[in-house]
């Protein structure tokens, strides 16, 4: 397959197209210890981290890591045929229907990356809770959650001040990313920074084209912009 659509074998973990070196990170706060692949420097510094976080009285828990390119696949599909809400900028449901097919990716990719151009990818990047003060199933991941009064405000205030003590740090910031601002999402700096610059958007561009990814057209007329906002322009640690 990689052959055919001319991709490098060692960037294919890029775009979710394979696995890299991954480990399975064995979370205690899931019903049946539920396993998550992490990059094996990430998941070190991610259990020093939780362990750390745990005298603080924060169970640092993660609800999403890798994620392969089928899986982000359904979560553009579902979101752009309305199976799936999309949210504006304010977190509030969009009725999608009469909008224009650019309309509707630019809601998309304020909250959900494009197949084989998500850093969930490449097992450097989590989404995380704090288990003591709210169930995964009930979650939302949305920003009400993690300020204030929210369940996860004392996780992400503590990540604040403690994350880049142990590498890791938030790549989606308020006026850093076209990607609006995600407080439960961290990024393992020293891995991620190596595989960002490898991202080659020609490649992208070829997997995209031979997909069966909804709103294809749209995306692709306009592909070199929506990388350099919602790819390559992220925060720094």
């Amino acid at each position: 397959m990689l052959a055919h659509l001319k991709i490098r074998p060692e960037t294919a973990k890029l775009y979710g197209l394979s696995s890299p070196e991954l480990v399975d990170y064995l979370s205690p706060y899931h019903l049946s210890y539920h396993s998550f692949g992490l990059e094996e420097n990430t998941a070190i510094a991610f259990k020093s981290m939780a362990a750390k976080a745990e005298d603080a009285g924060i169970k640092l828990a993660i609800c999403s890591a890798h994620r392969p390119f089928e899986r982000q696949m359904a979560i553009w599909n579902a979101k752009a045929s309305g199976k799936r809400a999309v949210l504006d900028a304010n977190e509030l449901p969009v009725n999608i229907q009469g909008l224009s097919d650019d309309a509707i990716v630019d809601l998309i990719l304020l909250w959900s990356a494009l197949p084989g151009a998500s850093r969930h990818h490449w097992g450097t990047d989590l989404d995380v809770f704090d288990a003591a003060q709210i169930d995964v199933k009930t979650l939302r991941l949305v920003e009400a959650e993690y300020v204030q009064d929210g369940p996860c405000a004392k996780l992400h205030a503590w990540l604040v001040e403690n994350a880049h003590d142990f590498g890791f740090y938030f790549p989606f910031q308020q006026g850093q990313s076209a990607v609006s601002p995600e407080p439960w999402h961290i990024s393992y700096f020293p891995v991620a920074q190596l595989l960002l610059p490898q991202f080659d958007r020609a490649e992208l561009a070829i997997l995209l084209e031979n997909s069966d990814m909804l709103l294809k057209d749209a995306v692709l007329a306009r592909l070199d912009n929506l990388i350099d906002e919602y790819v390559l322009r992220i925060a720094q640690p």
